[in-house]
């Protein structure tokens, strides 16, 4: 018996119905992790856009009723933000729709797929199915509040209920839905989550409320932000077909070497005619009049053509070392602590920056090498052995070469800021093995620990140092007094100057140590 094949279509929210592993939201511990990580991630980005200084807060909560369940079980969560807020039409469609967003640009941000707060929503509505409660206010004058579904089988927003007003002065956005979890097993992930976020983010004050009750309270160390990132062209070395024909499709008309100087990043008028001579394209032809044949030819010119200028860091925002250290300071308080800044690099023509920092000793820090990643400063907590932070500090670094006991108390900081981080998977927990960004890693590393090296050998002799003093200062009163003895006196040398012990004065020694 023989049938016609049938074929349908699915919608983005319904293929992240069906395949919600691949978004982090696997089981009801790695999903309650994630949903509070989206939403913050989002109203951190808001933040900082804008260059307004964050104010965050989070509660998780049990849901009425559930507080004796077994685990999993339901839970509220609340996250308010004081960012740009949203307007009013865009509400809806922000929060309910996959691949809906203002993601989409080649800027560096948090979020990359425009889908993490509406995966967080998607998740809720498909465990407990309850609505989410959107407020937000983007003139700090009047709120807009929703209620609302997302129609899975259309990838839109269903509205319940919509009501604003006054907003008393107060801009940003708050989040509240509820989900299935599992707060006892997600317990330690979150908070370091929100320990890592702290350290990246040392200008932003964060509280976390706990279904218990407890406060994580995360003060603000320095009122300096970062520069906020700015958009930029895409480079030749990283674009392809499909990406040229819709450049080309939206080109006004003209030379195909203006084409190049205002369709490409860092590409000038030189260039563009060098390029052009290269590829044996006319300077005076029209890219709209492009044959595919063309098209293909041209794009694969683009490739090989080896004098563009590298991508600069302009678009990118670092951290940079002044508020690098000021995180480290504020959440390891080190005994010593050294912050790396690469220069600008480039993988496939998209522009990257490597920061290392590199924490020793101090109150909070076990003995051990702990490895601490992020990427635009996003904490990245699982997965860490796939990832290429990991395997060059276990597989390219010897620890050995750099006179570091075995079992230091020494945690490794990395930080990858692009407009494209090469995320191996939706869920944005790892890294891929560039060579690039693998070559940049190493050397800062390499870099910080030539720096812990010099330290560690300064404290090295120091302490020898003063063990040989404090021998010296044991033995020379005895010598003094024998001394004394011989000659028949009662007054003793004044030996304190003889062994130097004037430089180890209360006031200096905490200073020199």
């Amino acid at each position: 018996m023989s049938g016609k094949t049938v074929f349908t279509e699915i919608s983005p929210s319904e293929f992240f119905y069906r395949n919600r592993d691949l978004a982090g939201f696997s089981n009801p511990s790695r999903a309650l992790y994630s949903a509070i990580r989206e939403i913050v991630e989002n109203s951190l980005d808001s933040c900082e856009l804008h260059s307004i200084l964050p104010e965050l807060y989070v509660r998780v909560s049990y849901a009425p009723g559930e507080e004796d369940k077994q685990e999993p079980k339901r839970y509220e969560l609340v996250a308010i933000d004081n960012g740009s807020g949203i307007e009013k039409e865009q509400i809806p469609r922000a929060f309910g729709r996959i691949f809906y967003g203002s993601k989409y640009k080649l800027r560096q941000a948090r979020g990359m797929f425009g889908m993490g707060g509406t995966m967080s929503v998607l998740y809720a509505q498909i465990t407990t199915s309850k609505p989410v409660e959107i407020t937000s206010c983007a003139d700090g004058e009047t709120y807009h509040r929703y209620l609302m579904l997302i129609d899975i089988e259309k990838n839109v927003p269903s509205i319940i209920k919509r009501e604003e007003g006054g907003s008393n002065g107060w801009r940003g956005t708050k989040v509240k839905l509820q989900l299935v979890g599992d707060y006892f097993r997600s317990a330690a992930k979150i908070a370091d989550y929100f320990r890592n976020t702290a350290l990246v983010t040392p200008y932003a004050n964060i509280a976390f409320v706990d279904p218990n009750g407890r406060l994580l309270h995360f003060r603000r160390g320095t009122d300096e932000m970062p520069e906020p990132p700015k958009e930029t062209l895409p480079h030749p070395h990283g674009i392809d077909v499909e990406a040229v024909k819709r450049l080309i499709r939206n080109w006004k008309g003209g030379p195909v070497s203006k084409f190049m100087t205002q369709t490409f990043h860092r590409v000038g008028g030189k260039t563009a005619l060098d390029f052009l001579a290269y590829a044996s394209v006319p300077p005076g032809q029209d890219p709209t009049r492009f044959g595919n044949d063309e098209l293909v030819r041209f794009t694969e010119a683009l490739h090989g053509y080896d004098k563009f200028l590298p991508p600069d860091g302009r678009c990118l925002s670092p951290l940079d070392e002044q508020i690098f250290t000021a995180g480290i300071v504020k959440e390891l308080s080190p005994e010593f602590y050294s912050v790396v800044v690469r220069e600008p690099a480039a993988y496939s023509g998209f522009p990257f920056i490597v920061e290392v920092g590199l924490a020793y000793g101090g109150k909070s820090n076990q003995p051990g090498m702990k490895l601490l990643r992020f990427a635009n400063r996003i904490p990245l907590l699982y997965d860490e052995g796939s990832d290429v932070s990991f395997k060059v500090l276990t597989e390219e670094i010897d620890l050995r070469r750099y006179k570091v006991p075995q079992e230091a108390p020494l945690v490794m900081i990395t930080h990858i800021c692009s407009t494209k981080v090469p995320y191996k998977t939706v869920g944005k927990e790892y890294i891929a093995d560039r060579p690039e960004i693998e070559k940049e890693l190493r050397n800062a590393m390499r870099e910080a620990l030539r720096k812990l090296q010099v330290y560690l050998s300064k404290k090295g002799s120091m302490e020898k140092q003063r063990k040989k003093m404090n021998i010296y200062s044991k033995y020379m009163p005895m010598i003094a007094r024998f001394s004394a003895n011989l000659i028949g006196t009662d007054k003793l040398p004044d030996y304190n100057k003889l062994i130097g012990l004037d430089i180890f004065s209360e006031g200096e020694s905490d200073e020199a140590s």
